[in-house]
């Protein structure tokens, strides 16, 4: 693209520098650690996930380099021009469909769909030199030509409808599995690395990514696939009838002031003349049908999310009393999507007067054309209905564009939309795998150690330090409890020890073989069975019962158990304790060797806190524990404390403490703040 120049960077920093790609061996190092550190799949969810896998699986490519307006263009042609690469952006990844690592039936489809197409307007053809035929013997009162021409007619259709009917199926097949791969591929790229949650953190045209990926890409996998076979079948069939209304139709003479004009091949003039007015009418009329259609979809897909904000939230909403609020902001947002289909509205008017127009007047205009030289007897009958037929048809492929400008408006917005998330997950991509751009490394540890941050600096992606210079080797079986003000950086390190946040410096090392388990502030409830909600993340047949009920009871929800195979609410049906315990019954039977609380206990009362650690402290006594929380009681139930303090440039360690004496030494790697070597014991 000319109004664009090529330029790898990192998301969000795309006017102040340039990223490089790492070397792949780095690249393939750094990716095999991360896979190692991650928590492994049993065989029977490697099945499921196998058996729930659409039928087309897509291949995602690397990301294309990164691009940035010509500085030297003005706002408006910047704009233009990044709407042109978006739809660039869109086929860079939509044609792996018919590529090597894409649909081994993708080219053989496509292949059998153009084909039939070409079949079907010789079909064509002769049905309209059957109109000529029949109508002709007609004119002559031949009776037995009228009965074989019948007889012939029941062929002509069959064939055609099976060639239509066989059309439809290899149209639609090719956008169902155009579909299931793109979707494939831009699904396994979003839920990669954690990317999903990233793009929460980072600035760009990404909102709502299910609504783009569920319904923006269905339509830009449909609408091209009509698009093509449309214009083909135009051209194919615009090619072979204007021979026919050339060769029927012949010169026009008129005369004009005692002499006399002859035109050549009229009827072909005619309706080119006819279809440039319409066609040129039509693209004038809806100019702004992209425009609004991108406009409307942008306010769809808000209008759902609005509505589904108020669902997840409905517990919240109701005991605050905040319906009348939400219903303003529901009602408000509503009004925009109003706004838009009013004036897309009007756009549909616009091109419907001149749509309805040229269908009504193209089948008169031949014939009334055709009427000098029928009544002088110099064409007959079934030619002037041969004719009428012929340039139906022409007009009908000219006036393609009519028919389908509003589809062809929808395919760009959609499309463009699409590839505004696949831009986002480029600039993702692109930062994993930068060396100009910080990026917290994870390995493994190297002397027996659980965990070990090693010079972990977190900083935001725009390089915004967080957290900086941390240094800290936690042994099997510690205990750990990260304290500090709020805004301290605490949650985000430990989003960094569990590989959600990517941005920083320095590395994360985990024991080889280890399984990380974390429990956030707000567990996750899964839709489906309170069964499959407690065994959440892993498939809910992979414990009895009898193991889930023991679960349950030791985290007090014992009087759920009858419920367990009931398909209810569950998100909006335990309150915000009950949650916490579920998430405590799914640690009980995952066994992980490191646990993350994250504020994991904040809705309980101090009493079930302390009975819940306890639980879990004699479940799972080896199990090596970080907790991040405000609450001092914690302290009883942890041998190690660790302190943050917000500092410029971001918060650093300020202290390290034992809370409780333990049988062997520890080896304690620990750097406090500015780098002055002293270990900050008893901050």
């Amino acid at each position: 693209m000319s109004d664009m120049k090529s330029k790898p960077q990192p998301p969000d920093r795309a006017k102040q520098r340039g990223a490089q790609r790492s070397r792949p061996e780095k690249a393939h190092e750094e990716k095999s650690h991360e896979e190692e550190s991650r928590p492994r799949k049993s065989s029977e969810e490697k099945e499921s996930a196998a058996e729930a896998a659409p039928e087309v699986n897509g291949q995602a490519a690397p990301p294309p380099d990164a691009v940035d307006p010509d500085p030297q263009l003005t706002p408006q042609q910047a704009e233009q021009a990044r709407k042109k690469y978006l739809l660039r952006r869109f086929w860079i990844s939509g044609r792996g469909y018919w590529g090597r690592h894409g649909d081994k039936l993708a080219l053989p489809f496509t292949f059998g769909l153009l084909v039939l197409i070409c079949v079907n307007v010789g079909f064509q053809y002769g049905i309209n030199v059957w109109n000529r035929a029949f109508f002709d013997a007609i004119e002559q009162r031949n009776v037995h030509t009228v009965y074989m021409l019948s007889a012939i007619f029941l062929p002509l259709v069959a064939g055609s409808a099976s060639l239509v009917v066989a059309q439809v199926y290899l149209r639609m097949t090719i956008q169902r599995r155009w579909r299931s791969w793109l979707t494939t591929s831009i699904i396994g790229r979003w839920l990669a690395s954690g990317r999903y949650y990233q793009l929460n953190l980072v600035k760009g045209d990404h909102t709502n990514p299910e609504a783009r990926i569920s319904e923006d890409l269905r339509i830009a996998t449909e609408s091209p696939v009509d698009f093509i076979a449309g214009v083909l079948n135009a051209f194919l069939s615009a090619s072979t009838f204007i021979v026919v209304l050339w060769t029927i139709g012949g010169a026009l003479t008129l005369p004009l002031d005692g002499e006399s004009i002859t035109i050549p091949g009229f009827l072909v003039i005619t309706a080119v003349i006819y279809a440039a007015i319409t066609s040129t009418s039509m693209v004038v009329i809806g100019r702004h049908f992209v425009q609004l259609s991108e406009q409307k979809n942008q306010t769809e897909a808000e209008f759902r999310y609005v509505l589904t904000r108020v669902r997840e939230n409905g517990e919240s909403i109701a005991l605050l009393g905040g319906e009348e609020e939400e219903r303003s902001g529901i009602d408000n947002t509503f009004g925009h999507v109003l706004r838009q289909w009013a004036l897309l509205t009007g756009q549909h008017m616009r091109t419907a007067l001149v749509s309805q127009g040229s269908s009504l007047f193209a089948p008169v205009v031949p014939v009334l054309l055709c009427a000098p030289k029928f009544l002088e007897g110099t064409m007959s009958l079934g030619e002037v209905m041969q004719a009428a037929s012929a340039f139906a048809i022409v007009q009908g492929a000219f006036g393609w564009l009519v028919d389908n400008y509003p589809r062809l408006a929808d395919w760009n917005a959609s499309a463009r939309r699409i590839a505004s998330l696949m831009m986002s997950l480029d600039g993702l991509e692109r930062a994993e795998r930068s060396e100009a751009f910080g990026r917290i490394r994870h390995g493994k540890t190297q002397n027996g150690a659980m965990l070990s941050l090693d010079d972990l600096s977190v900083t935001l992606n725009d390089g915004t330090g967080v957290v900086k210079e941390t240094e800290v080797e936690i042994e099997p079986g510690e205990r750990v409890l990260v304290s500090g003000e709020s805004g301290t950086g605490k949650s985000t390190l430990v989003r960094a020890i569990a590989g959600l946040w990517p941005w920083g410096g320095g590395s994360v090392n985990f024991h080889a073989g280890r399984r990380l388990f974390m429990l956030p502030q707000r567990p996750y409830i899964p839709t489906g069975t309170l069964r499959r909600a407690v065994a959440y993340p892993a498939p809910a047949d992979n414990w009895t019962v009898k193991k889930i009920n023991a679960a349950l009871d030791k985290v007090g929800l014992g009087y759920l158990k009858d419920r367990l195979e009931e398909d209810a609410p569950w998100d909006q049906t335990l309150s915000g304790g009950e949650k916490q315990r579920l998430a405590f019954a799914r640690l009980l039977l995952h066994c992980p060797d490191i646990v993350v609380l994250d504020e994991a206990t904040s809705a309980l009362d101090e009493k079930s806190q302390d009975r819940m650690m306890q639980t879990v402290m004699r479940a799972l006594p080896k199990v090596t524990i970080i907790s991040v929380a405000h609450r001092a009681e914690l302290e009883a139930f942890h041998s190690r404390k660790i302190t943050l303090e917000r500092r410029e440039g971001g918060a650093k360690l300020v202290s390290d403490v034992e809370l409780m004496p333990r049988k062997r030494k520890r080896s304690l790697i620990t750097r406090a703040l500015w780098g002055s070597g002293r270990r900050g014991r008893g901050a």
